[in-house]
């Protein structure tokens, strides 16, 4: 078995009286490419945002490593976090580089470090040498993800977060990102969790899937998996 890099364990959300998530309780291993797939309000973004540390359950934990997130070593745990959403969540006044190297910046690594580590990182996601002074505005949609996902794995993190990182993309980007984003991952080999609407890039980027509906965990496991019990079911 690989082992669990991160663990809700009974974890649940609730906004006032409306349940975003039911007390979960989910594995996720290590070296591996979670999908997390289902409708609108499923609970998808809501895990991520809770794995993130942007809001905090209602009960149950989250652990990393063994290790309970908390308030006390939240900040620490997010620096070993990568997290991408749609569009790339860039700054529009910062052009790439700077929007790359911010948070390096912010805890004073060397600038040999950064310096290095950005030329690896456009170099991992064939980002043109020309484009890195340009602003968010004056790069395409591929590009904009190309940097979020830069920025993201800037710290070398043991975690990647991605909410509908192609959500927004035409489907020619798209196809082609997401053959960049799966070579990415297999030169990395980075513990992922991956929320899309998209099934096709939920089966081609992830290793297993988990299925959510109504802030519930409904099924989890390989496409396979999921298509012997439809079948099952159906049958």
């Amino acid at each position: 078995m690989t082992p669990a890099r991160v663990e809700l364990i009974a974890v649940e959300k609730r906004f006032g009286g409306t349940v975003a998530l039911r007390p979960t309780s989910l594995s996720i291993p290590a070296g591996a490419t979670t999908a997390l797939i289902g409708p609108s309000g499923s609970g998808k973004s809501t895990i991520l945002r809770l794995l993130v540390g942007l809001i905090a359950p209602t009960g149950g934990e989250i652990r990393y490593d063994g290790v309970v997130l908390s308030p006390e070593n939240l900040r620490g745990l997010r620096h070993r976090i990568g997290y991408v959403i749609q569009e790339g969540g860039l700054f529009p006044h910062l052009n790439v580089r700077d929007n790359v190297l911010l948070l390096g910046r912010h805890l004073k690594k060397s600038p040999e470090y950064l310096r290095e580590r950005f030329s690896a990182l456009c170099a991992l996601t064939r980002f043109p040498a020309d484009a890195v002074g340009r602003f968010p505005g004056e790069l395409s949609g591929g590009q904009r993800q190309r940097v979020g996902l830069m920025r993201a794995l800037l710290l070398e993190p043991d975690v990647l977060l991605m909410d509908e990182p192609m959500g927004a993309l035409d489907p020619l980007v798209r196809a082609e990102l997401r053959e960049e984003f799966r070579e990415i991952f297999a030169r990395l080999a980075p513990t992922v969790v991956l929320v899309t609407h998209d099934l096709a890039e939920a089966a081609d980027l992830g290793h297993r899937l988990v299925l959510l509906d109504g802030g519930s965990v409904v099924q989890e496991g390989t496409l396979e998996d999921l298509r012997q019990r439809s079948s099952d079911l159906s049958g």
